[in-house]
């Protein structure tokens, strides 16, 4: 892959709208993570040499069970949870105003309908409702943050 394909690949990836894409081919490895509003592109190429010795690719090989191992067992204890996601692209926020409690907490057991947060986007303040029943687990984003559309915000325990 030649600096003009991978310019052309940053223009796509920047008028996609797509905030991170990873390439990885036989000796190069490539991201482009764009940011949002400001359109900031930051890419990342890294050049794999082809005649890498034999030490030096097992290490990485044995090391990768061992990343791998805590990455599924999380994933097998979110499987039981259920994840909210942001319907819209926006800032998030915890509090329906600043001198005011927080939605909810960690721990609290929630119906279907009950606010969990406000996504500001646009000067408007949507709520966003619960549509299933639980306890929340996790937080997964902080106040004030932006959110993407699809991003997961809360897990809930649904038993």
């Amino acid at each position: 892959m030649d600096i003009k394909e991978i310019q052309n690949l940053i223009k796509f990836v920047a008028k996609s709208g797509a905030s991170e894409v990873k390439l990885e081919m036989d000796d190069i490895k490539i991201t482009i993570k764009t940011g949002g509003e400001e359109r900031d592109t930051t890419t990342f190429v890294q050049q794999i040499p082809m005649s890498a010795p034999v030490a030096q690719t097992v290490a990485p090989a044995a090391s990768a069970p061992t990343t791998a191992a805590p990455a599924s067992a999380t994933s097998e204890d979110n499987s039981k949870f259920i994840t909210i996601k942001s319907p819209i692209i926006g800032t998030f926020y915890r509090k329906p105003s600043p001198d005011k409690p927080v939605f909810v907490e960690v721990g609290k057991s929630i119906k279907e309908g009950d606010v969990l947060c406000v996504i500001e986007a646009m000067k408007l303040f949507n709520e966003i409702e619960s549509e299933v029943s639980g306890k929340i687990v996790k937080i997964l984003v902080d106040d004030s943050s932006p959110v993407e559309y699809d991003q997961p915000l809360f897990l809930v325990d649904p038993s």
